[in-house]
């Protein structure tokens, strides 16, 4: 049996109530999980996603890290975090590229009282489909071939943007024509902000609905909570270049323009 996740990808704690059985998944790098959730590596997956050409490549892998987090196509996984949101964005945008049905807790575990009714751990084969879910995966190759032909949505900082902070990377700046909007811009005090704010936020950004559009952080954490906030602001067609402007960086052909 094979479940659709709820229209949207982020979800508060009264949604709960009427989701019935779910599996939630919790993630924090370094946080033991509370009793009754399954912790989720993100650490080993961060670590060896920069090891393949564009993070989620080793199929392998990712089925053998899936498989031991007891989830399946039969219930729904709900992702929660220390309320940082950006790994439980990065690990949703894992899952659903997979074709796994996920969604995020909005505010993570902080905004809970008490645990949801938890399904029973997923016993049966998975298969995995990559590039199955709503969003799309970008790769560095890919990226500049589609150069100036999408939107690159930047949700680094702005140090980062004009190259005064390199976050130990070779280069500094930005991608040409790329809009920035801080990772931090979205977030309010418990989880994403409104959908009305995110897409005045968006619109003053310059991300409209005309291109597809294409998200990058640094190393992949923040450009998933920005392809979230994308979806929850009504995006269509939206990708994420997973390895993000380290990756970039690295590459001398890659074009990076710095204000002057």
């Amino acid at each position: 049996m094979h479940i659709h996740p709820p229209h949207s990808p982020v979800i508060s704690v009264t949604d709960l109530d009427q989701l019935g059985a779910v599996r939630m998944l919790y993630v924090a790098d370094g946080d033991e999980a509370p009793h009754g959730l399954t912790r989720v590596p993100v650490a080993d997956w961060i670590a060896h996603a920069k090891q393949t050409p564009s993070g989620l490549d080793d199929l392998a892998f990712w089925h053998d890290q899936i498989t031991r987090l007891g989830i399946g196509p039969d219930a729904l996984t709900v992702i929660a975090d220390n309320g940082s949101m950006l790994e439980a964005a990065r690990v949703w945008f894992i899952l659903q590229y997979f074709g796994l049905p996920v969604v995020v807790l909005n505010g993570g575990l902080p905004a809970l009282n008490e645990l949801p009714q938890q399904a029973a751990l997923y016993a049966g084969p998975i298969t995995l489909t990559p590039g199955s879910g709503a969003v799309a995966l970008m790769d560095r190759d890919g990226l500049k071939g589609a150069l100036p032909e999408i939107q690159v949505f930047d949700a680094r900082t702005a140090a980062e943007f004009s190259g005064f902070d390199l976050k130990g990377n070779a280069r500094g700046g930005h991608l040409p024509g790329a809009s920035l909007l801080s990772h931090s811009d979205l977030l309010g005090e418990a989880g994403l902000k409104p959908v009305p704010q995110l897409v005045a936020l968006m619109d003053q950004a310059g991300i409209t609905d005309g291109k597809p559009i294409v998200t990058h952080c640094n190393g992949g954490g923040r450009a998933a909570l920005a392809a979230l906030a994308a979806v929850m602001a009504g995006k269509r067609d939206v990708r994420v270049y997973y390895l993000s402007f380290a990756d970039w960086a690295a590459d001398e052909s890659c074009p990076v323009n710095v204000p002057e």
